[in-house]
């Protein structure tokens, strides 16, 4: 035991505040952790759980009476299934395209000699803060003939916002000038630089605001809301929002399996009569499943998680 001064006493090669800080960061981070991660345990185990056991209880921890009934009815619905296809292409094709093309918007952005510079700033921030309204947009997407088809979803989310251009901005102007210099002295032109030498670079940048953009695209049911009438184009976030909404939907969804699947039919009956399948537990394995492919990409994307945040928001 070393004695500092007035008030601090080291033990263990630590003092007993930095010990106690410690120990409180700890708790805090748990209880932290355990408000982050139960909801989705709550709705898991509940799913997994029997309509009937739900009714008297809910399940905290563990299922009750534990049962896929409830999941085996979510995929065998074919409108779900579409609705997921729908999500899952549109998130592809929106991350991938939009991350591209923001990022050559922001190189161009980022390089000195740009013209009219000042231009493009006052257009990208007042884009950040002030909006057409939903009225006019709703006007734009049909005089342009989107309304009600599959490139609604695409074409208007190409570009990633003005935000995105901010965060490539810095991690461009991070890297080295002598890179741009050399690579033009070797007669390399603006694209052959940016697919050769930024891109590569900016890996962790890329990564971490591919992690954004497709969370954002595969959350969002706003567009299928204002912009889609065909049940053709429904999203799996719409479809959720509406069994949510409504237990008319789940039984449009018990019937609808029903009438097209006698295999199906044949275990639904089963299952009511054992009251294995409710309203709730549908909903709730509807909400898990479509929650658990953003859940499995972000161990993937972990590694250039931070470190890509961190570089696109330090300016070098």
């Amino acid at each position: 035991m070393k004695v500092l001064g007035v008030g601090r006493v080291m033990v263990g090669g630590k003092s007993r505040g930095e010990k106690l800080f410690n120990a409180s960061l700890f708790v805090v981070m748990i209880l932290i952790m355990i408000v982050t991660v139960y909801p989705f345990w709550f709705s898991l185990v509940s799913s997994l759980s029997t309509g009937s056991a739900l009714t008297r209880g809910p399940a905290f921890l563990w299922p009750q009476q534990f049962s896929f009934a409830s999941w085996q009815t979510v995929f065998a619905d074919s409108h779900i299934m579409k609705a997921a296809w729908i999500t899952a292409s549109r998130t592809a094709i929106v991350t991938a395209v939009s991350i591209f093309y923001t990022a050559m918007f922001a190189y161009a952005f980022s390089r000195p000699y740009l013209k009219i510079k000042k231009f493009y700033v006052v257009v990208g921030f007042t884009s950040m803060y002030v909006s057409g309204g939903l009225i006019p947009s709703f006007m734009l997407i049909n005089w342009l003939g989107l309304y009600d088809t599959y490139w609604v979803y695409i074409i208007p989310s190409l570009f990633g916002g003005f935000w995105n251009v901010i965060i490539f901005n810095a991690n461009y102007k991070a890297l080295p000038v002598s890179l741009f210099e050399s690579a033009k002295l070797d007669g390399a032109g603006e694209f052959r630089i940016f697919s050769q030498i930024v891109v590569p670079l900016s890996k962790p940048v890329l990564a971490a605001l591919s992690v954004f953009t497709a969370v954002n695209i595969w959350n969002d049911y706003g567009t299928t809301l204002y912009y889609t009438q065909s049940l053709d184009l429904q999203t799996l976030q719409y479809m959720i929002l509406k069994l949510i909404q409504s237990n008319r939907a789940v039984e449009n969804m018990l019937s609808t399996v029903q009438g097209s699947n006698l295999a199906v039919s044949q275990l639904l009956a089963n299952t009511e009569e054992s009251g294995l399948v409710s309203a709730k537990t549908i909903e709730l394995a509807a909400m898990v499943i479509a929650s658990i492919p953003m859940i499995i990409m972000y161990p993937f994307a972990q590694k250039f998680f931070v470190k890509g945040v961190l570089l696109g928001s330090v300016k070098g």
